[in-house]
Formats: C-alpha cells, structure tokens, sequence
C-alpha cells in the first residue's frame, strides 16, 4: 500500500506498507527515465562480465516478519513523473515508480536472469527488462511479453523475487494411464510451458498432459552453450511438484512417431496412443543434417542436453575443441571452451560470422575477439568436436498427417497459432507465423522469447479468447566476456547505422529497411536495445533520419 503523509509539501513522504524488521535505509538508485526522446540517457553501462545475464549471486534470504510496517522511502518531489528508484527496505530491496502522479512498488529484479529493471525502460503502466525485454505491469507486477514464467511481486509480497500468476487446477478425477487429454502438448519448452500454465492461469480445469522427448522437467535450453558445467537441475524453469500442483502431467522420454487428425490421436515410438480435443505441436528444432565420417564417435557432439554439455566441458578440459560452424550456439560454445580447453578452433564457410543477422560490421568486430578457421584443406586435432552447423525444424512425424507444412518442414499457422486442421496448433521454432511489422507476411523467428508469445496466444486462442501477436522480437547472446542484445525483425535490411566505438565493442547498431529502421543491436549500449523495443511495441515507427 502507498500513502502520502499531510502537511506541508517538503515534509511529505512516500510510504510502502511491507513486511519489515528494521527501518528503512537511504535510497538509491535513480534511474534515468524522464520524458526525453526514446534514445535519451542511453548510456553505456560499462563492460559485462561472461555470462552477465546471468545473475547467479543467491537472493537475500528474508526473515520472518513479526508485523507489517510503513516504511518512509523517500519525498514526494524525490521523484518525477516517468522515474524509477530503487530503494533499500532493511529486508530486502524494492524498484519505486511514479508515472501520471501515481507511485507504485514492486519487485526490482526481473525474475528472468536478475536483471536490474531500475536499468530498465518505464512506459505506458509497464517496465521493459534492460535485458532481454521482458515487460511487467507496475499496477499488477503481472507479466506482459516475455522471455520468463513468472511475474514480479508487489506491495506486501515484496519479501519475493518473484511470484507465479494463481493457477486452477483440473477438477476432472482422471486415471492417468486414460488415453484421452483435452489439450495434448507435444514439446517441453517454452512455447509447450506457457501455453500449460497460461490455460491453468485463465481456469481451463480439464486434463492437460505435456510430452517431451527429453528425460528432464523444462529446463533453459539457451544456457546450455553458455554455462556447459550447469546440470539439469541448475537449469530447471519447473519442478515436477509444480507442474503436479497445478495438474500438468508430464510425460518424459516420449517421441511422437504419428499424428491422425482425423482420429483426433497421437500415437508415440512405445506404441501408446493418446486421443486429444486439442492439440498443441511446439516440438522445436534439430541439427541440421551433415554428412561427415565418424558420425558415431563419442567426442562428436549436437548440443541439444544438459549430459551433451557436460560432456563436452568434461572432454575439452586442457585438450583441443573444434567447433563446426560459426551459429550463434557454435560461437557460444567457443567461449565458454575458451578457459578450460588447451585451444578452441572455429571452422567456418563464412568469411564473417553473423554477417546475415548482424552485418559484416558487427560480425567483424565480434570476430576479432576470436580467431576463426576458415573453410580449407587444414587438419585441427580434435579431442572433442561440437557440431553447430544449424538447425531444422523437428517436424518429421507430421508428413502424412494432412498438417500443411512449407517446404522446409514449417508448419503455417494463423495469426492464432492455429494450423490448416481444427483444434491443431503450433509454435516456436516449427512455425511460420504472420507478422504484423511486416504487413502479415509469414516469417519463422526462432527466439526463445518468441516462443513464449506463441505460447500463449495459442492457449488463449483455445479458450475462445482469440488474441493476435504483439511483440517485439527480441534476441541475445554471450560470448568472449560480451553480451549481445537485438530486438526487432531486421530481415532483408539494407543498411546499418553504427553509433559508438565497434573497436571497443561498446556501439548501438541500427538496422534500416528503405527509410525505417527494422531492428537493432548493442553492446555494452544498455538500455537502448529496451528502448528502441518499447518504442517499436508501442507501434510508432522510427525513422533512418532520426538515428542519423
């Protein structure tokens, strides 16, 4: 609860009502939102270390309030409409915020990676993440776009970093060797994840069973090349004892082998058949096919689970790694090598990595934090080789199923994730979506974030409350000490405006398409990438001229 004290105006007092033990301490912090232009006070952050999203330093464990409290955390005039600060509270820390004369407070760390969101970017009754862009009400600590599952907590709860939406529960008593489910997800990542939790958020009670080819719970599938040492475990997004409070059955270790619409059934490599109403295919991607001898050596790895990992830190620790393909993932794999191996090469047919996403620019300036070995007669020892030539889309068992795919295995969807067959829908990195920003043209963008939306969509769109797609994509990656962030859609540009020093790897790239810019990427550049992302979510466009 927010109070102001009467009395004179120099004596009035912000108060958060909270679970306290002491009394408040000074505050700090002060972000610098203001009304400026959206690339105001965009300031550079100063150098990130490896792996910096990555906000692995424990939560502050809190006691145990014996009451609740007002705290005085700052004056009235401290702060200005559109400001964020971050105040201390004796027991733990909370982001203060005013906009149009109102104050809120919630939690001030993005429950994602931990990201600072005083750092952030405030707009419109919501904070972006600096990060990796998740937004969150400030009225509700709700969560709007994504990456991440769970909201921030506010007033009271504020002893939390962080708090799940309520949930029902299915108020069927089911059997469950029963071979129907009302919604049948196949795919355990985000985009299976969210549309579970989301049916359960907005009181869907009737059966819902996830299957995976994995053996683990979810797990956060884009540390897997940065942080090789991490276990399932470390990992984990949802425990079995959650997905079993809210009533998501997970099957592990299940390969869906067929798919018949008109049966309305699933039938897996083990033999068992499943009947659905509903059915949601977010099966993701696989390694791109690759024709090489000693496909079955045990050092040749694809990453794709926490055992591949840790057995490649566990081969490559003082022998030589190479690494095929210069892939986001590849690139990710050889800088987490890069202290434990005794020499990490990177064979690539790219003269510059990241050339069709980034730029030749960007991709030189990345470059020069890592030799690469370009395609040639050259022989690299290799104690132990990692493949990260790219990927496909792991729809293989749907060729027969009258599910219309593309060309290249892309299931086409709606703009509510719903396939060509009733009651079937698709998501993350098997689809091909409309996209508003490019006039509904039908765009496959394999983010991790991206597939959160898509989860969503596609629940709501199953519960009769048809919502379309509105996001900013948003992507990130870390290598060599550095991080990487790039919001929007920039296939097909044809030029880019670089602001800062690409030497120093601390710059801003601005993507442009005719006169507009599509998207942008930084280094070191925080929260620009937020920025641009907020202004792009708004639905206002940004002009080459004005980055210019």
């Amino acid at each position: 609860m927010l109070s102001e004290k009467t009395g004179c105006l120099s004596n009035i007092e912000v108060k958060v009502e909270l679970s306290l033990l002491e009394k408040e301490k000074e505050v700090d912090g002060l972000s610098p939102n203001g009304k400026a232009s959206p690339f105001a006070d965009c300031r550079p952050n100063g150098a990130l270390g490896h792996g910096s999203d990555d906000d692995s330093t424990p939560l502050p464990l809190y006691h145990k309030p014996r009451d609740y409290v007002e705290a005085s955390v700052c004056h009235v005039k401290d702060l200005e409409n559109g400001q964020m600060r971050e105040v201390d509270l004796g027991s733990g820390r909370a982001l203060l915020i005013k906009e149009h004369g109102e104050f809120s407070a919630m939690g001030h760390k993005c429950p994602h990676y931990g990201a600072p969101l005083v750092k952030g970017v405030l707009s419109k009754g919501h904070v972006r993440c600096p990060w990796h862009g998740a937004c969150f009400n400030i009225a509700t600590g709700d969560i709007e776009d994504f990456p991440g599952l769970d909201s921030l907590p506010i007033f009271q709860a504020l002893q939390l970093q962080k708090r799940s939406k309520p949930m029902g529960r299915c108020s069927a008593v089911i059997n469950s060797s029963t071979g129907f489910s009302h919604v049948l997800i196949i795919g355990s990542g985000p985009a299976g994840l969210v549309c579970a939790e989301t049916l359960r958020q907005e009181g869907f009670t009737d059966r819902i069973v996830m299957c995976t080819m994995d053996r683990h719970p979810p797990y956060d599938r884009p540390k897997l090349s940065k942080s090789l040492d991490s276990t399932a475990e470390q990992l984990r997004l949802r425990s079995i004892e959650f997905l079993q409070d809210h009533d998501i059955e997970l099957l592990t270790e299940k390969e869906v082998v067929a798919v018949d619409v008109k049966t309305r059934s699933v039938t897996f490599e083990d033999g068992l058949r499943m009947e659905y109403r509903k059915l949601f295919i977010a099966t993701g991607s696989k390694p791109k096919p690759m024709n090489y001898k000693g496909k079955d050596i045990l050092n040749v790895f694809h990453l794709r689970t926490p055992e591949d990992a840790n057995s490649i830190a566990r081969l490559a620790n003082n022998k030589n790694a190479v690494i095929v393909g210069t892939s986001f993932v590849g690139m990710e794999v050889a800088a987490a090598l890069t202290d434990k191996a005794h020499s990490v090469s990177v064979i690539g047919i790219e003269s510059v990595p990241f050339k069709k996403a980034l730029g030749e620019k960007v991709g030189k300036a990345i470059m020069k934090l890592k030799e690469v070995v370009l395609k040639s007669g050259k022989v690299l020892r290799a104690d132990v080789c990692v493949i990260g030539t790219g990927c496909v889309p792991a729809t293989g068992f749907l060729k027969q199923s009258g599910i219309h795919m593309d060309s290249k295995g892309f299931i086409t969807v709606n703009k509510t994730m719903q396939t060509n067959v009733d009651g079937v829908f698709a998501g993350g990195d098997v689809v091909m979506f409309p996209f508003p920003p490019r006039n509904n043209k039908k765009v496959n963008i394999p983010h991790w974030q991206m597939a959160h939306v898509h989860g969503r969509v596609a629940a709501l769109s199953m519960m009769g409350q048809a919502t379309e797609i509105k996001t900013v994509p948003y992507f990130w990656s870390a290598m060599f000490g550095k991080t990487i962030r790039y919001a929007g859609y920039g296939d097909g540009f044809d030029d880019v405006i670089i602001q800062g020093d690409l030497d120093e790897l601390r710059f801003v790239a601005f993507y442009t398409r005719s006169e507009e810019v599509v998207a942008v990427a930084s280094m070191n550049y925080d929260p620009i990438v937020s920025r641009v992302a907020e202004v792009l979510g708004s639905g206002k466009t940004i002009k080459k001229r004005d980055v210019e």
